[in-house]
């Protein structure tokens, strides 16, 4: 292809930047799900106030982004909140197990905060979020292995019961709002 056709090419092309999702449609979905994202925040951080920076540090983040195509901003809004969170409260497997603040947290949403931490952000990014056990490792920076650990221990410790609806559902916000409300 010659430098005249490749030009021709690139001008036939829709405009590009907007091609991307813009700061206001990130805000957009910030607003439209609050209340999910504010879940994961809350589950993976354990407490109101560092959810409430995470989630605020997440739309920061997502609103300075400049190369996410619309359908992915969504999801890409969800990943920086499990990014944020990660930075927040670096969770490890070798770490001390810090339980969450969240008093009164009822149903399903108790019985994840009062898993370890670790334990808490695996199932969240693996079961909820639907990470593959290497993504997770990646992005706790540890070894598979422990991600697929921890995965195993954090299901043992819920019922199927317990666990069956989150897995029916996309969102966390239906599941677990009502258990925040109250919180």
């Amino acid at each position: 292809m010659n430098k005249k056709s490749s030009q021709n090419a690139v001008e036939s092309w829709p405009d590009v930047r907007r091609a991307y999702s813009s700061p206001e449609e990130f805000c957009k979905i910030f607003e439209n799900d609050m209340d999910a994202l504010y879940s994961l925040a809350l589950l993976l951080t354990g407490e109101h106030a560092a959810a409430e920076a995470c989630f605020l540090s997440a739309l920061d983040d997502c609103r300075k982004t400049t190369d996410v195509f619309p359908e992915w901003a969504r999801s890409w809004s969800r990943r920086a909140i499990v990014k944020d969170a990660i930075r927040r409260v670096n969770p490890g497997p070798r770490r001390q197990s810090v339980r969450a603040t969240v008093a009164d947290a009822t149903g399903i949403f108790g019985r994840l905060l009062e898993i370890g931490v670790f334990h808490r952000f695996v199932f969240a990014m693996a079961v909820l979020e639907r990470y593959s056990i290497h993504e997770c490792a990646a992005l706790l920076n540890c070894d598979p292995r422990e991600v697929k650990q921890a995965h195993l221990q954090a299901l043992r410790s819920l019922s199927v019961e317990e666990i069956a609806p989150l897995l029916l559902h996309k969102s966390l916000g239906s599941q677990l709002t009502p258990a925040i409300s109250a919180a």
